[in-house]
């Protein structure tokens, strides 16, 4: 899958070899494999993934960015998060405007992408049907996320990519003794909420409904990445 595979440390590969192997959920099973089965015509000539989706980026990360779940013709087709689909083109091009990334484009799990102080990851590891996952696929996919975060003990700021991840960070720093405030704040575009563990930024997901329709606007995007640097300290130069 990835070319730096072999650079990441143990603990995070044994993490990754348990979430690709996972078939918890049934409703997800199916799908991720139907749509692997019988492709996008526009993709009919791909080997598609259809399986779990792993973490990607630096293992030093101090920004954590926590998205929903994968494409079904995304991450599903490539094997690599947010990658080969519309969000996947906006994201990391503000990721190499911003510094995170060696490169602006996503097309292939070997595509030469590398991160710098950032890590992506989901909520829920299996394509959903409308991209809809369940609060209780959510739930049941959530330990991956807790051991993810526990391993990558830099991270200082979580981006989180809509409503749905924001819920589900809130019940993994929850999970590591650093609940979000009570009352919790109402998810909302470049809103900040301080923990024990981490900040949290929110975002709207750059998917082409909010993309599309002007709701995320690349300097919009930019401007969170940008003060994510700024609260993480992160080390101001792409790879």
């Amino acid at each position: 899958m990835n070319a730096r595979r072999e650079l990441r440390p143990a603990a995070l590969r044994a993490l990754d070899r348990e979430i690709v192997d996972c078939r918890a959920c049934p409703r997800l099973v199916e799908w991720r494999e139907r749509v692997a089965r019988e492709k996008r015509a526009s993709f009919r000539d791909d080997d598609y993934w259809g399986r779990p989706i792993t973490g990607f980026g630096d293992p030093r990360a101090r920004v954590l960015i926590a998205g929903l779940a994968p494409a079904a013709h995304g991450a599903n087709r490539t094997g690599r998060v947010f990658t080969g689909d519309r969000s996947g083109d906006f994201l990391f091009a503000s990721l190499f405007r911003t510094g995170f990334a060696n490169q602006p484009t996503a097309t292939s799990a070997d595509d030469g992408l590398m991160l710098r102080d950032a890590y992506i990851s989901a909520a829920v590891r299996c394509a959903p049907p409308a991209n809809k996952p369940t609060p209780a696929e959510r739930d049941r996919c959530r330990p991956f996320l807790e051991r993810e975060l526990a391993l990558l003990d830099s991270v200082r700021v979580v981006v989180v990519l809509g409503a749905f991840a924001y819920e589900a960070i809130g019940r993994v720093l929850a999970a590591a003794g650093a609940p979000l405030p009570a009352p919790r704040p109402k998810f909302a575009h470049g809103m900040e909420v301080l923990t024990a563990r981490a900040t949290v930024l929110g975002t709207y997901h750059p998917s082409q409904q909010n993309t599309f329709t002007g709701r995320l606007t690349p300097p919009m995007l930019d401007a969170v990445f940008v003060r994510a640097r700024e609260l993480a300290g992160a080390v101001p130069s792409r790879p």
